[in-house]
């Protein structure tokens, strides 16, 4: 099925992260998340960095590698080589052929992201059919960002919305209101991550502006009634948690007309190791994860500036 040749008509092809299935955490009942390959956010705290090339990638452990050269013979393109701490990834040139990630006798290689056809993921969603109906769950599309590939993400919940599953999708909302647009009729629920209220700070944080986002956030409010609308926010403390920026936070998310709720994600560094499995250094290296009770008096801060709407810390409403 990864070979475009055999797609059926119109059927698309996108690069899939990682299927997990039984998540309880991305919406109602279990439910399999299909995360999506590719981010126009560079989140100093991301915890996924795996997700954010829209491209196939390598992850190398150096603990694991017995520099025995199996992987250097069996790439075709001759991007890997010995150097003073193990072996060097030339990672513009790789193509994502994985043939290093196969011959590697120690698993010290491993494969980020694959092609895959829409049915071909259609088929590993049915297989858990049953368990949707049973416990009121159903598929989620997150990433990196799924609209970075807004006609595989659109068709997945399309074929999702014809076989009767319940459908999520979450985004940063930083994509044209065109993709954003396309892939409503066919949400059961949304979930937009909020990083920060003022634009300058968003962009130190995160690489870009949040212009974009809450203008998408207030059109989406607008046709919401359609759909359960919950924003979400990743709390990292020192960088946003500022009783100056919840308050922000607070009263543009008390303009929305249509919002069933608001989320507060505590910050954790699970993530961590996979920095240096893509040579790359993680920023946040000294920051800890912040206790329950911190996470409920943030929280109660929006709280009490949007009596009546529901507020979660990782889904589990404070009151």
């Amino acid at each position: 099925m990864n070979n475009s040749a055999t797609l059926s008509r119109g059927e698309q092809e996108g690069t899939v992260l990682r299927i997990e299935k039984s998540s309880i955490h991305d919406g109602s009942g279990l439910r399999t998340v299909v995360f999506l390959k590719g981010c126009p956010l560079r989140c100093m705290w991301c915890a996924t960095p795996e997700s954010q090339s829209s491209k196939p990638e390598i992850g190398y452990s150096r603990e694991k590698c017995t520099l025995c050269g199996e992987c250097l013979q069996a790439c075709p393109e001759g991007v890997l080589s010995f150097g003073e701490d193990g072996i060097v990834i030339d990672r513009t040139a790789c193509t994502g052929c994985f043939a290093c990630v196969e011959s590697c006798p120690e698993g010290a290689l491993e494969a980020y992201g694959k092609r895959m056809a829409v049915s071909e993921l259609m088929h590993e969603v049915e297989k858990d059919e049953v368990f949707y109906f049973h416990s009121g769950g159903g598929v989620t599309i997150s990433g990196g960002e799924p609209l970075v590939q807004p006609a595989f993400a659109r068709q997945i919940l399309k074929g999702c919305r014809e076989r009767g599953i319940h459908t999520a999708l979450e985004s940063c909302f930083y994509n044209s209101w065109e993709d954003v647009e396309k892939v409503l009729p066919y949400l059961d629920l949304l979930y937009v991550d909020f990083k920060h209220p003022r634009s300058e700070e968003h962009r130190r944080l995160t690489g870009v502006g949040n212009g974009r986002i809450k203008e998408n956030i207030e059109k989406a409010d607008r046709q919401a009634a359609d759909f359960d609308f919950v924003i979400r926010m990743p709390l990292i403390p020192g960088l946003n948690d500022s009783r100056a920026d919840l308050e922000e936070t607070s009263a543009f998310i008390g303009t929305l007309r249509h919002l069933d709720g608001f989320e507060l994600l505590t910050y954790h560094r699970l993530g961590v190791g996979t920095y240096p499995k893509l040579g790359r250094t993680y920023a946040l290296k000294d920051l800890r994860a912040p206790g329950e009770e911190y996470m409920k008096e943030k929280a109660g801060v929006v709280a009490a500036e949007n009596p009546g709407l529901r507020v979660t810390v990782n889904g589990v409403s404070i009151d």
